[in-house]
């Protein structure tokens, strides 16, 4: 089959299957994205060890060590806040396409 001789409704077949494609591709990838950065283990090691420094700063009456460490917590809950915003982009991002891949099906009937 020639590219050039498509009719229009072959066009928007394969228009919307590639939307059904991409759209899935992107689901997956944002669940993958949520699972692997927001639930990772080693952030929550870093951000218990950080906790535990503050306490024993504050114990101390270290300043210094307190305001770093609580400088760190931040850092960490904006790390894990922007991996959550990614992947919840990319899962609205896949559900749109999965929806206009389904509004293309409909305007073939």
């Amino acid at each position: 089959m020639n590219f050039l001789e498509l009719t229009s409704t072959e066009f928007f077949l394969i228009l919307a299957g590639i939307a059904l494609i991409i759209g899935v591709l992107l689901i997956i990838i944002g669940v993958i994205v949520l699972i692997s950065r927001v639930l990772g283990g080693d952030i929550r090691k870093i951000a218990e060890q950080t906790a535990t420094l503050a306490q024993k700063g504050i114990a101390e009456e270290v300043a210094g060590l307190v305001g770093n460490a609580s400088t760190l917590v931040e850092s960490l809950n904006g790390l894990i806040k922007s991996a959550a915003g990614i992947g919840v982009f990319l899962i609205i991002i896949g559900l749109l396409l999965l929806a206009a891949s389904y509004g293309l099906a409909l305007q073939l009937r």
